[in-house]
């Protein structure tokens, strides 16, 4: 059968998945230009192979907007706060579209100085982190960036949750090798992968978190339902968890973790924290050119054996959908039904 799709999958552009998705946001109260950079993520998330960070969320998105936790129409504003600092307050709407009103500034702040920092504060953020940094890596830019989320993650030692899943990611040009990818959860997985098992019905590695009682446990529903993640690698992952709290919340001006209640909005989905954004111009660095030497880095991990880089799976399989992107019959007929108003 080679590369046909199954039964049950439709394969649909993603230009025209996107006007879907954004037609949805839109219908919920989101401005069109916050809507649009939305399904842009979502979209490029599921093309990608990123699924408990794309379509998925959709549903997240329609339950925070219509519990008026988060505000699709906000505006954010830019704050000068240094030659190498810029501040966004994003009003309590979408980091992705502070994000967008800041990057170009931001990117001009960083090859002037060589180095510049991005804090935003009053934010929602429910997505992937690599989009977020990729397009600095496309403009020869470091980039690395950081954003705590809701209470959910056990530090190591403690006896209840007091951190979120806290994910760091960081885009870096990688000369002939392209760019080098990653995106992580300082949690054993991320939370979107504990509610697809959930929804799928299918178990986690023994251990990814503990039960209500604090028992540990691979059974997402427990996990969901009083239960909490724990740390990858015990006090190691637990401490740069710390430090993505720390700065994200600490120097950043965004909630802490535990800082919000959502209590009053039932159904909200999107952590109202903050996130920071370090970039950095390798050309004004010494030495050899960056370029090479990260080649030079990819040379001896291939010598070594490895044979998947970081980001490149989602890369090699952007490139063989080539703006193609499969999806569930049932989910797609549902999404253009929220795009109609015909599905509430």
């Amino acid at each position: 059968m080679g590369n046909r799709p199954a039964e049950d999958t439709a394969i649909i552009s993603e230009t025209e998945l996107r006007g879907i998705v954004a037609q949805i946001l839109e219908r919920n109260g989101c401005r069109s230009e916050v809507a649009e950079i939305l399904a842009a993520n979502c979209v490029g998330a599921e093309r990608d192979g990123s699924v408990s960070h794309g379509l998925f969320r959709v549903e997240g998105y329609i339950a925070s907007l219509r519990s008026g936790w988060v505000d699709g129409a906000a505006v954010p504003v830019l704050e000068d706060k240094a030659p190498g600092c810029l501040a966004v307050d994003a009003k309590n709407g979408f980091t992705q579209i502070a994000l967008d009103l800041a990057r170009e500034e931001f990117t001009a702040r960083i090859r002037q100085n060589g180095i510049a920092l991005l804090l935003i504060r009053n934010s929602h953020h429910l997505a992937a982190l690599w989009p977020d940094v990729e397009p600095f890596a496309e403009e020869g830019l470091i980039a690395l960036s950081m954003i705590n989320s809701m209470t959910c993650s056990v530090p190591q030692g403690a006896k209840k949750p007091v951190f979120g899943t806290n994910p760091f990611a960081l885009a870096a040009p990688a000369g002939k090798e392209g760019m080098l990818v990653f995106d992580m959860a300082t949690t054993t997985t991320a939370h979107g992968d504990v509610q697809v098992a959930r929804r799928e019905g299918h178990m986690l590695p023994p251990g990814t978190g503990v039960d209500r009682d604090g028992n540990p446990t691979g059974d997402p529903a427990k996990i969901l339902d009083g239960g909490a993640l724990v740390p990858f690698g015990g006090h190691k992952g637990s401490l740069i968890s710390l430090m993505v709290e720390l700065l994200c919340a600490g120097l950043g001006g965004g909630h802490f973790s535990w800082e919000f209640d959502w209590s009053g909005h039932p159904g909200a989905a999107t952590p109202h924290t903050g996130q920071i954004f370090i970039g950095i111009d390798p050309s004004k660095a010494g030495g050899l050119p960056f370029g090479m030497r990260a080649e030079t880095l990819v040379e001896k991990l291939r010598e070594a054996g490895l044979s998947h880089l970081p980001g490149r799976r989602r890369h090699d399989l952007r490139a063989a959908r080539a703006g193609q992107v499969p999806v569930a019959a049932a989910r797609l007929a549902h999404l253009r039904d929220l795009a109609e108003g015909r599905a509430g």
